[in-house]
């Protein structure tokens, strides 16, 4: 038991806590208060607290519990919504109101829920780390009850049937017990019996993103951008949209309004692979600006350890962070109270490591134990650069280690192009790796169509340069043509209505289709030109208005619309005036 001698906003230093280590989890104050130890200098120890500080006292004590910051993972998670220390807010609310009391305590499973236990191992079984011992059912999925690490033996007893989550339902040789929850430390990655390459891609309905720059499952996408980008939106739909079985979406210091448009749509919606409600497989993490800072910097790490859980399982998991940028600040916010030296714009020296061991937890992986599985963590992360300035230093070491940069463009999205996806910026370094996957998947040209759409959009960006200089009258007819053609892919195909009922989300068949009959009709434009037709009558042709509309088509109408459009293409290809 220590004693507070220095309170620093949320940095507390107890005295006579030469017992701790770095890490503790301790009780601050009468209000027992909960913290973190950062710092150990003899018998003194720096302790992060996680609550509002406003009334504590020097003098006050300090309890080091002696074990980890941990957090509770077991059924129960699916649907609900919680703090940065994974404490379950609506049971908070219902117990003090809308304003959270400091010292409050909430366990994040239910004690009073039953869940309906069916085993997969009988007594006399031999069981190790990570092999499933049962299941029950969590908003559509089968729960796995796994072995915790640390524990393994023959097993004694089983009890079948309904079970709470500290209810012991295995019991080894030894007298160990599993139940259906555990606790683990959330700093600490969960092991995995080892890594696996990237091959399959995160489809997330949006064209610009699954066709131009993919994701792949168990890799990580940074989303940058300036304010009013639409870094929130773009997170909210791939929440909502991308084909993975878990979603947990981490509010990290955004404003409480996003966090409640969030839950106020997301019971609505019905996810189209299960019909059922899309908020079963996802876990909310809100920390929101209005909380304390300090737990800014646990909350990405909470919504990580919940994701590496139900990976374990089996499971396709996306964890979105919104966003990154404030979970830095909190970083060197404390680190400025801790006095120690600071780095590039104040942030600690150690920034950049501290990000990559977070984003290096993604990944798809091997799962310990029987039966054989795999699973992967994919990580959205969006950043608030200030300024939209990209060298800033959360940016740059984000960099280092994602795979894709989905940059926003402030420009674009002033314009009201959304997405606001820079396509001269961004990039993805999984394309090599995922174009197996496309061709086997009913997408054998999405490589070949993916690489034109990407050389047409460079010569327009080098093209618009010139035009800068001596106008668009002095091009040749070939080079209007071709920034026509362009003007029509980034209006027809990048940009995306997502909020429209057809349009968002779509599908890759029909992303493919498109981009076919888009570039289809520039070569065709293209032979026309130079077969003589003139260039006012290819701008004018009918099947440019309709390629701009083909986003709206009804699905159940969009085979016929295409098979339409290819054969107006092949007229125009053959030198046809319209």
């Amino acid at each position: 038991m220590g004693t507070i001698v220095r309170i620093v906003g949320s940095l507390v230093v107890a005295e006579a806590m030469d017992r701790c280590r770095l890490g503790d989890l301790v009780a601050v104050g009468h209000r027992r208060l909960a913290g973190e130890v950062i710092r150990v200098d003899e018998t003194r120890a720096a302790i992060q607290v996680y609550e509002d500080t406003a009334g504590l006292g020097l003098g006050e004590p300090v309890e080091d519990l002696g074990t980890p910051l941990a957090v509770e993972l077991g059924p129960g998670l699916l649907g609900g919504i919680f703090d940065g220390l994974l404490r379950p807010l609506p049971a908070v609310y219902a117990e003090a109101g809308p304003f959270m009391r400091p010292g409050t305590a909430a366990a994040p499973l239910d004690r009073r829920r039953r869940w309906e236990f069916t085993p997969l191992v009988t007594p006399g079984t031999t069981v190790e780390v990570g092999d499933a011992v049962g299941w029950v059912t969590e908003g559509g999925l089968r729960h796995l009850i796994l072995v915790p690490p640390g524990r393994g033996g023959r097993v004694a007893a089983v009890r079948a049937g309904a079970a709470g989550v500290d209810d012991a339902v295995v019991v080894l040789d030894d007298g160990q017990q599993i139940a259906l929850a555990h606790r683990w430390p959330m700093r600490r990655p969960r092991p995995h019996a080892g890594r696996l390459p990237v091959r399959t891609p995160v489809l997330t309905g949006q064209r610009v993103f699954d066709t131009l720059f993919p994701l792949g499952r168990g890799g990580v996408a940074v989303v940058p951008g300036g304010f009013g980008t639409g870094k929130t939106v773009v997170e909210h739909l791939l929440a909502k949209h991308a084909d993975v079985d878990v979603i947990v979406y981490v509010g990290c210091g955004e404003r409480g309004n996003e966090m409640t448009a969030l839950l106020a749509e997301f019971p609505r919606l019905v996810d189209p692979r299960t019909d059922r409600p899309l908020l079963e497989r996802t876990v909310l993490v809100a920390n929101t600006s209005n909380m304390p800072v300090a737990a800014r910097e646990a909350s990405i790490y909470v919504g990580m350890t919940v994701a590496e859980y139900y990976r374990d399982m089996g499971y396709h998991v996306a964890l979105m962070a919104d966003s990154t940028s404030r979970w830095a600040e909190a970083l060197r916010e404390v680190h400025g109270r801790l006095g120690e030296m600071p780095g590039e714009e104040g942030y600690p020296p150690y920034l950049a490591a501290r990000l990559a061991e977070f984003y290096e937890r993604a990944g798809r992986v091997r799962c310990l134990g029987r039966p054989e599985r795999e699973g992967s963590v994919s990580v959205v992360s969006a950043i608030s650069p200030p300024g939209g300035d990209f060298s800033e230093p959360v940016t740059q070491a984000s960099l280092r280690v994602a795979g894709a940069l989905w940059a926003l463009d402030t420009d674009l999205a002033h314009r009201r192009h959304f997405p606001a996806v820079s396509w001269v910026t961004s990039y993805s370094q999984y394309v090599p790796a995922l174009e197996a996957w496309f061709a086997a998947h009913g997408a054998p040209a999405w490589a070949r169509l993916r690489a034109r759409a990407m050389r047409l959009l460079q010569q327009e960006q080098d093209l618009q340069q010139v035009v800068q200089v001596v106008g668009m009258d002095a091009l040749p007819d070939e080079e209007r043509l071709l920034l026509d053609a362009a003007r029509l892919l980034r209006e027809g195909f990048l940009q995306q209505d997502g909020f429209h009922p057809v349009d968002t989300p779509c599908p890759l068949s029909r992303q493919v289709a498109t981009l076919q009959l888009m570039l289809d009709y520039h070569e065709a434009a293209a032979a026309a030109l130079r077969a003589g037709v003139p260039l006012e009558h290819l701008l004018a042709h009918p099947v440019r208005e309709r390629l701009l509309r083909l986003r709206a088509v009804p699905h159940e109408q969009f085979a016929d619309a295409t098979a339409e459009l290819a054969a107006q293409v092949n007229a125009l290809r053959e030198g046809l005036a319209p």
